[in-house]
């Protein structure tokens, strides 16, 4: 039944798999949809320039940001367990709540725009406690 699911991890998992379909968008539209979500000019260029660079790594990025759907789908019981379920979503939550927190810090001298990084930020964030909430509420049930 539907109320057995986790709705934060169900969440947890949408916003995933926009992310990643937002990745896949962005090597689709090319140059100014790098530009225009953060990626730098150097990777904006290398696009415009036809290079497999950016494609390749942007990619990267939303094949992991799938995976972690899937974890989030397996952690709100929607689908089978997936091996080292917990430790998984532990790491998943953790890394959205660095990047979002540090992140910050981290992105401030590297020519990206001061907006792309308090949203960029402000995302990882938010993603971050959706899943943490999600993670919380199946701690019991993830062992």
């Amino acid at each position: 039944m539907a109320d057995e699911y986790n709705l934060a991890l169900m969440v947890a998992a949408v916003l995933n798999a926009l992310a990643a379909a937002l990745h896949f968008g962005v090597i689709l539209v090319g140059a100014a949809w790098y530009r225009l979500f953060g990626a730098g000019e150097r990777f904006a260029r290398a696009a415009e320039e036809g290079k497999v660079f950016p494609a390749v790594v942007t990619s990267l990025i939303a094949l992991v940001l799938l995976v972690w759907a899937a974890y989030a789908l397996a952690g709100a019981t929607v689908i089978d367990p997936l091996p080292l379920l917990r430790p998984a979503l532990c790491a998943i939550t953790v890394i959205y709540l660095l990047r979002g927190l540090v992140g910050a810090f981290m992105l401030a001298d590297t020519g990206r725009s001061n907006r792309f990084v308090v949203i960029s930020s402000l995302v990882c964030i938010g993603f971050g406690v959706v899943h943490l909430v999600g993670l919380v509420q199946m701690w019991e049930r993830l062992a």
